[in-house]
């Protein structure tokens, strides 16, 4: 999100995420709220992401996401925040989108998009 708000994603997946937001079909977890806002970024940077973080649903830690956060990490191994995201997808039907599908390929029930090719 940070490569999104900054401007570095290539112009096609900045579109596409643009167009998602402005269809307000966007959703955060929790971990990536935290993730944003420890960001040590500019004033006007922390500023952007706060004001995305305002219009973004968050979406909280529940019980079958946690459940579901041991079992990512149990059966593939991955980071608590990487395992706390995809098990965020997962149990709210959501497609991830992301630049780093490396650390979600294993998890063969998620469904992701990779960001850099939109």
């Amino acid at each position: 999100m940070v490569e999104f708000l900054g401007g570095i994603l290539p112009t096609s997946g900045s579109e596409w995420m643009q167009e998602i937001i402005d269809q307000n079909l966007h959703h955060l977890s929790v971990i990536n709220q935290i993730e944003l806002l420890g960001f040590h970024g500019s004033p006007s940077e922390m500023q952007t992401l706060k004001e995305f973080i305002d219009i973004s649903t968050i979406i909280p830690l529940s019980e079958e996401v946690v459940k579901n956060t041991i079992e990512l990490r149990k059966n593939h191994k991955i980071k608590i925040p990487d395992a706390i995201i995809a098990a965020t997808a997962l149990g709210y039907n959501l497609t991830l989108i992301t630049r780093n599908i490396a650390d979600f390929q294993k998890i063969t029930d998620l469904i992701f998009v990779d960001a850099n090719l939109q």
